[in-house]
């Protein structure tokens, strides 16, 4: 089986005919007709009903091998690409989706274990919620992202890289900051400051206000997770965030956390990929430096292969000023 026949027989498939395939392929009709020849006698299976001469229909065997087909031509263009890219420049390139959060307090980390093993490698992050950056995976306008809640996205494959967890803040002065945990019953009336619409986190936020038939008041919103911080920390509203974007504030004592029972507090990063896109040079080192760095955060409660992890200066995180962000 060659390149050449499975450009032939995805030629037929999606342009209708042999004539129309050919001078696609630049080939002669009957070149294109033996290539498909070929190709069954190697399968053993005919790959298209002629039982109407004008209107070719695949066979079980035929829709397998398209698929499968149109895979393979499409791993060669990018191998092709990402070749060409490397012989015609000498500094690599990798584009990285993430979410807001993370692109504040894990993804410096990661790029910064990166950075040790390919310097030289420019680096684009591109910042959305999970939804966006999903289908610009599909879209294969970025390689990887880092992302939460993809266990079930059959289309991708990846790693677990940060357990975290989603905490509720409050102002020191809040009523509630001295408790330890609450219900989300206990939240009626209060102000919520809550991020956009389409965010995975106020997804959770209204599932679990609707469980516990609970009103809520949302007193400001579609705003980012370090406004959320701040008009908290002024005891304008309470808000929910994941616990790694308020270390420092606690620790200072200008924000205070309380887990709340009846909501889903996991907090699962994944970095993932399109599991039919062969991964760059680059691509595949970044993923194995996010598996290494990220057990070095400062989280008792963070772990990576089921281990504990920490380190004694969680600040000491340098981004190169080479490097692009865009949010």
């Amino acid at each position: 089986m060659e390149f050449q026949q499975l450009e032939m027989f995805a030629a037929v498939v999606e342009e209708g005919s042999v004539r129309r395939a050919a001078e696609r392929v630049f080939r002669t009709a009957p070149a294109v007709s033996i290539a498909l020849r070929k190709l069954e006698e190697e399968l053993g299976a005919p790959l298209f009903d002629r039982s109407e001469r004008n209107h070719r229909q695949l066979t079980p065997a035929g829709r397998s091998l398209y698929s499968y087909a149109t895979r393979i031509l499409d791993m060669r263009k990018e191998a092709t690409a990402a070749i060409k890219e490397l012989s015609l420049d000498e500094h690599p390139s990798l584009r990285i989706g993430t979410l807001e959060s993370t692109s504040l307090y894990l993804l410096p980390r990661l790029i910064q274990t990166f950075n040790l093993v390919h310097p030289a490698t420019r680096t684009e992050v591109v910042c959305g919620n999970s939804e966006r950056l999903l289908t610009a995976l599909a879209n294969r306008t970025i390689e990887l992202a880092l992302v939460v809640d993809v266990a079930n996205e059959s289309q991708f494959d990846g790693h677990l890289i940060v357990k975290d967890e989603l905490v509720l803040i409050t102002s020191p002065e809040h009523s509630l900051a001295q408790l330890k945990k609450v219900q989300v019953s206990h939240l009626a009336g209060e102000h919520l400051i809550v991020q956009g619409a389409k965010s995975v986190l106020r997804e959770r936020i209204v599932q679990a206000f609707q469980d516990a038939e609970t009103a809520f008041t949302v007193s400001v919103e579609n705003i980012a997770i370090e406004a959320i911080k701040r008009m908290v920390a002024e005891n304008l509203g309470v808000g929910f965030v994941p616990l790694m974007c308020v270390r420092e504030e606690v620790a200072l004592g200008k924000l205070a956390t309380i887990e709340v029972e009846g909501i889903n507090r996991e907090w699962d990063l994944w970095l993932v990929w399109l599991k039919d896109r062969a991964l760059s040079e680059v691509a595949h080192a970044f993923v194995d430096a996010s598996l290494s760095a990220a057990k070095y955060l400062e989280n008792p409660k963070l772990s990576v292969g089921g281990k504990e992890a920490r380190t004694d200066n969680p600040q000491a995180i340098v981004m190169k000023p080479s490097r692009e962000i865009r949010c």
